[in-house]
């Protein structure tokens, strides 16, 4: 299966932190898995270390893209197919991000990795 790793779920699973759901663990465990974070995630990482919104990742964004290259993920990088499916979304949700997110998943028809309930929201296959 192919999963588009949402950012709460990366940092959840690079800190090891307890709201890690069972399910995502053995998901993200799971060799048969194919594992995909876009690089929205990365730029999101950027600008909540920039406002100091980040303790967890006290190097920010450089050490976040280190985990994830230690990880066996692959970035995947903004399309315009993306951009398109965005303006395409009703709109459920505010967060730039995360409707990058599920368009990205639309498209590449990828399952997201998260607990987000807004996320939820959308006609994309979601894992918690």
């Amino acid at each position: 299966m192919k999963l588009l790793i949402d950012t709460h779920t990366a940092l959840w699973l690079f800190n090891d932190h307890e709201n890690l759901s069972q399910t995502a663990r053995n998901c993200l465990l799971n060799e048969e898995n194919e594992l995909y974070i876009s690089i929205a995630s990365a730029w999101e990482i950027a600008i909540k270390h920039s406002l100091g919104k980040l303790t967890e990742f006290p190097d920010g964004v450089e050490l976040f893209l280190s985990e994830v290259y230690d990880c066996p993920m692959d970035i995947v990088d903004i399309q315009p197919k993306y951009v398109m499916m965005v303006e395409k979304l009703p709109y459920l949700h505010q967060d730039p991000f995360d409707r990058i997110i599920v368009a990205t998943a639309l498209c590449e028809d990828m399952a997201v990795l998260t607990i987000d309930e807004n996320i939820r929201k959308y006609d994309v296959k979601c894992i918690w």
